[in-house]
């Protein structure tokens, strides 16, 4: 079911209204409380300057890390507002408080083309049970919701979903309806040939994905640790990599089920342990000696994964391909990120799942030259799985 936008609201519904709008802030912080990566909150800017552009007087509610229901200095947005301020261009206010008088109060002071952010929402106790009279609190705060925050959409908290029961219209923001129109097109109306590269350690964590990919992509390309379960299922010594041996019996009948779509590494990076990843080296599939373990896919599954990227028209990514923090154990997962920029080059749809892979391409400074890098892991994954995201749900229908 297709969801109203923000970019549907006319300049008169805007206008000197509060529009609460759930951001996804939840942005990475040094030991002194300074933003080490402002993506997240770049993301949510043609958003938010939309709604001042309007003359919209706006309200941001968003979480960050994992105060467990009570205030903790540590996790206050406070850093993020400074932050703001400076990429808008312009003053934003902050107030500690968030379901408060104080707060409803700060919200009715404002003037159109002012900001306000609130204090983390994950400080109440009741955000994270969608607590009913929590969201109606929320509800008090704005004169209609505009949900931009895809990274928490899977989440059923009060600020994502229950605030939305009460405030109408419910909207999508920019980014949300980027990343849904995106992830959406990809599953539903994929150009073909379509392929889907999943890595990461764990086959569990990737199977719902796995099911759910099967029936539609032309290829499927395995590359993590997680291929080590498929390769303990095919009788081959995975040495001491990781390998999840409850999970043995459901990657033979995968392969069996995926036949010539699902490949797996032909070659393996290989070193005794990750402390010693300097020291690896490249050995066929069924070569991995018993004392070490896979930690990235080899240089000639590199190249051919690069190839069945450069053949697709649709490529989704998620999960990178070993231990790509540490150098050379960087290099399959690099040869991806290149392989899918180049492939964007052409005109193919190149969608990077959140995540450790968005990590990874923002780090080799390729974000923008893909289509679209998914700024919610667990959301774009929940999303991949068929399953429906609380927070996109409660938004009206279009």
């Amino acid at each position: 079911m297709k969801k109203k936008g923000v970019r549907g609201l006319s300049e008169a519904q805007i206008r000197g209204k509060r529009v609460l709008v759930r951001v996804d802030f939840n942005v990475p912080l040094d030991d002194s409380c300074r933003i080490t990566d402002d993506t997240r909150i770049r993301a949510a800017l043609p958003t938010l300057e939309l709604l001042l552009e309007r003359g919209g007087r706006v309200v941001i509610l968003s979480h960050l890390g994992r105060p467990k229901g009570k205030p903790d200095p540590k996790y206050s947005l406070q850093p993020v507002a400074k932050r703001l301020g400076e990429l808008l261009g312009r003053p934003v206010g902050f107030i500690e408080s968030t379901d408060s008088d104080e707060a409803v109060k700060a919200t009715h002071a404002l003037q159109p083309g002012e900001v306000l952010v609130l204090e983390n929402t994950r400080f109440l106790g009741g955000e994270e049970k969608n607590d009913p009279r929590l969201a109606r609190a929320l509800a008090e705060l704005g004169d209609f919701f505009v949900n931009d925050a895809f990274g928490a959409a899977h989440r059923a908290h009060a600020s994502t979903a229950g605030v939305a029961e009460h405030l109408h219209p419910s909207v999508a923001g920019l980014l949300m309806e980027k990343e849904l129109e995106y992830l959406g097109g990809a599953l539903n109306n994929p150009k073909k040939p379509f392929i889907a590269i999943l890595g990461g350690s764990k086959i569990s964590g990737k199977i719902d994905v796995i099911e759910a990919l099967l029936p539609k992509v032309d290829g499927l390309l395995i590359g993590g640790a997680m291929a080590c379960t498929f390769y303990k299922a095919m009788g081959l010594e995975t040495g001491k990599s990781l390998v999840e041996a409850d999970r043995v019996e459901m990657a033979r009948d995968l392969m069996a089920r995926a036949g010539m779509r699902l490949t797996l590494p032909h070659d393996a990076l290989v070193a005794p342990s990750i402390e010693e990843a300097k020291s690896a080296r490249p050995v066929p599939k069924n070569a991995i000696p018993k004392g070490q373990a896979m930690l990235d896919i080899g240089p000639e599954t590199a190249s051919s994964f690069a190839r069945a990227i450069a053949a697709a028209r649709t490529v989704i990514w998620n999960g990178p391909m070993g231990v790509f923090e540490h150098p050379p154990c960087d290099a399959g997962t690099h040869a991806v990120a290149n392989a899918m920029a180049d492939a964007t080059a052409r005109g193919a749809t190149t969608i990077v799942g959140g995540g450790d892979s968005a990590a990874a391409v923002a780090e080799a400074g390729l974000a923008d030259k893909m289509s679209h890098v998914s700024t919610g892991g667990g959301a774009s994954l929940e999303f991949l799985e068929g399953k429906k995201l609380p927070g996109v749900e409660a938004l009206d229908d279009a």
